[in-house]
């Protein structure tokens, strides 16, 4: 495995929330490097936003010659702690899954945030006081609320409720 000459990729651990700086301060030794980011919706000062980041937060790839490349420097640049090891060597990813990968971020990321909801579907309501209640969309209510209605008592009840507090059904 180690010291056959083949290419392959390695998993390189960043110190925390600098992955970008590992991956542009190898890139800038002349190491291939690959740092896939994904879409992702989160709680941020009160509000659901979207945010593009580093789909495996503290991770990235990089492409190696085993037994041809000094691999030295890359565990004193900028913004890396280390390769990722099993042992006294280094974690290989296969080719297939790193391909994988590039295709689902062909677009420049992976969209991990959640479809919107249309109109007719049915939901389910996850926190609050009708918490496991099903009821169909109706609407959307500006950009953190939503009017769905409910099968309370045998009678259909519009409800506002937050959008984030709702799934599919």
């Amino acid at each position: 495995m180690i010291g056959d000459g083949v290419d392959a990729w390695y998993l390189v651990y960043s110190k925390p929330r600098q992955e970008e700086k590992a991956w542009w301060n190898l890139d800038a030794q002349g190491f291939r490097c690959y740092l896939p980011y994904a879409r992702v919706r989160r709680h941020h000062r009160r509000r659901y936003r979207t945010f593009i980041e580093p789909m495996f937060p503290r991770y990235l790839f990089i492409r190696l010659a085993a037994g041809i490349e000094d691999w030295s420097p890359i565990r004193s640049t900028y913004g890396v702690s280390g390769l990722v090891r099993f042992g006294p060597w280094p974690a290989q990813v296969p080719d297939a899954l790193v391909e994988l990968i590039r295709e689902r971020t062909a677009q420049g990321y992976c969209d991990l945030a959640p479809e919107p909801l249309h109109p007719g579907e049915r939901v389910r309501v996850l926190d609050g006081p009708f918490k496991g209640y099903e009821g169909i969309f109706q609407a959307k209510r500006g950009d953190e609320r939503a009017i769905i209605l409910l099968d309370l008592v045998n009678q259909h009840t519009a409800l506002q409720i937050s959008q984030h507090d709702l799934e599919r059904a």
